[in-house]
C-alpha cells in the first residue's frame, strides 16, 4: 500500500490522452485514500486512479479544470457531499468495479451540474430494483449510464414512476438512507453487527474474500448488514 504523496504525483506518468485533454496516470499503487492533490496544482483534465484500493471518493482541493476521474476497480463504498465543490466542472465519473451499496449513497454526485457520464457497472447499487429509471430520474443531464444513452423514452417512464406514490416512496428512502460509515449514530444495523461475535465477523469477511462472484458478494454483505450470521458460514461452509 503506497501513500499518495506529492513526490508520487510529481513522477507519475502525465500525457496527452486519446481525447487530447491533459491527463495523470495514478493507476496501480494501492493507494488507500485521495489527498495531496494540490500538488497538480489543476494541471489535470483528467485522472486515474484505476486499481488502487481507496474507500472513500474524497479528498479533493478545488479543481476546476478536472472533468474526468477514472476509479475502476477500486473499494469504494461512499462519496462525499462536497465533491461538487471541489470538482465543479467534473463531466465523468467512471466507478466500474466499486462497493456502491444502495440508491442513496449515489445523492452527492447529483450536485455536479455538468456530469454527463457516469459508470457504475458491478457495484451492488446496479442491482438494485428501479436503479436504471432512479439515475435518469436524479440525474435530469446523465447522457450516459454504464456506457448506454439514456433515451427520452426512459426517462418520461422515470419521470412517471416517480410521479407516483410508489417512486416517491423509493426517492425518500434513498435520500434517507445514511452512506456507509457516516455518522455517530448506531443504526440497526450496525447494532445488528454490534451483536454479532468478532469471531462470526471475521468469518463472513473471509467468506466474502473467498467470493467468486458478485451474488456471492452481495448475500454475504447483506448477511453482515442484518448481523444474521447463518450456520453454514459459521461451520466454515459457505453452501452456495
Amino acid at each position: 500500500m503506497v501513500k499518495l504523496t506529492p513526490d508520487l504525483i510529481n513522477q507519475s506518468m502525465q500525457y496527452m490522452n486519446p481525447c487530447r485533454d491533459r491527463e495523470l496516470d495514478l493507476r496501480g499503487y494501492k493507494i488507500p485514500q485521495i489527498e495531496n492533490m494540490g500538488a497538480t496544482l489543476d494541471q489535470f483534465d483528467t485522472i486515474d486512479f484505476s486499481d488502487n484500493d481507496i474507500r472513500k471518493l474524497d479528498g479533493f482541493p478545488q479543481l476546476s479544470r478536472l472533468k474526468c476521474l477514472l476509479l475502476n476497480n477500486n473499494r469504494i463504498v461512499r462519496i462525499s457531499e462536497n465533491l461538487h465543490e471541489s470538482l465543479p466542472n467534473l463531466q465523468s465519473v467512471i466507478l466500474t468495479g466499486n462497493n456502491i451499496q444502495e440508491l442513496g449513497d449515489l445523492e452527492p454526485l447529483t450536485k455536479l451540474a455538468n456530469l454527463e457520464t457516469l459508470s457504475l457497472l458491478t457495484n451492488p447499487v446496479s442491482t438494485k430494483q428501479h436503479y436504471r429509471e432512479y439515475v435518469a430520474f436524479r440525474f435530469p443531464h446523465l447522457r450516459l449510464l454504464d456506457f448506454r444513452k439514456i433515451r427520452q423514452k426512459e426517462r418520461e417512464a422515470a419521470k412517471e414512476l416517480f410521479k407516483s406514490k410508489k417512486g416517491k416512496e423509493i426517492v425518500r428512502k434513498a435520500k434517507q438512507a445514511v452512506p456507509s460509515g457516516v455518522g455517530d449514530s448506531t443504526t440497526p444495523e450496525k447494532q445488528a453487527v454490534q451483536n454479532a461475535s468478532p469471531a462470526d465477523i471475521q468469518k463472513i469477511k473471509e467468506a466474502i474474500k473467498r467470493a467468486t462472484n458478485l451474488h456471492e458478494v452481495e448475500r454475504l454483505n447483506r448477511m453482515l448488514q442484518s448481523g444474521q450470521i447463518t450456520g453454514d458460514i459459521l461451520n466454515g461452509n459457505d453452501l452456495f
